[in-house]
């Protein structure tokens, strides 16, 4: 089966090199394309896409806006995020909107074309120029209000494994390199997974690894380490 992917970007150049690339592949079908935020959020109701390709900067309305809107309607389309601006606000602000990746438009093409299978399937991960000191930045800041961060809910609710899990979640490891690193069965850290975005109610890996940060079970510098399941 094909994934279905919808084009989001005020420049038809940009629109047309995309779909240029995304069509070259079998596996992948452009199912239609928009000029600004509130277009995608029509075609999103109307298409049913897989994947999104979101720029930021937009008339009418911003693809984070757009991107807070999509993840937030009962469906399971997913946003890529895609901007010339390498900027540190539009990625804690893509992945706060619900975004399940963030990647330059400089990006090669065959990273593109990994991308958006990757976020199809649920494996959602930063761009490698996208460094996790963007995320440490913002979740390390002060709370300007004074308040401090409420509790994730959930967050009390994990084993001791599960945790490790999540901040190896959190330092980028896919499903396979938690088990290497764990030494636990492929399926077992699918499994764990699982149960984490059920748990935190999390979209996808992308806002696991948001909560992993703001509940401060990933920290700068961090590696992940087996615990003794006993």
């Amino acid at each position: 089966m094909s994934v279905r992917v919808l084009l989001v970007d005020d420049q038809a150049l940009i629109r047309a090199g995309f779909r240029m690339i995304l069509e070259a592949e079998e596996d992948i079908e452009v199912v239609g394309e928009c000029a600004d935020g509130t277009q995608a959020i029509d075609s999103v109701a109307r298409l049913r896409p897989d994947v999104v390709l979101m720029d930021i900067r937009m008339p009418e309305m911003d693809g984070l806006e757009a991107t807070r809107r999509i993840s937030a309607a009962d469906g399971d389309t997913k946003v890529l995020v895609l901007t010339t601006f390498d900027l540190d606000e539009y990625v804690f602000g893509a992945l706060h909107a619900g975004a399940s990746g963030f990647l330059l438009k400089d990006t090669l093409p065959d990273d593109l074309l990994a991308a958006v299978r990757v976020v199809a399937d649920g494996e959602a991960l930063l761009a490698p120029s996208v460094t996790r000191r963007l995320i440490e930045q913002f979740t390390a800041a002060p709370d300007p209000t004074g308040a401090g961060r409420a509790p994730t809910p959930g967050i009390d609710t994990l084993t001791d494994r599960e945790v490790e899990v999540l901040r190896a979640v959190a330092l980028g490891l896919s499903n396979a390199e938690i088990a290497d690193a764990l030494f636990m069965a492929h399926a077992t850290a699918k499994t764990h997974v699982s149960r984490l975005l059920t748990k935190l109610d999390c979209r996808d890996r992308a806002q696991l690894v948001m909560v992993a940060y703001e509940a401060g079970i990933a920290v700068p510098g961090a590696t992940p380490a087996p615990v003794d399941d006993a």
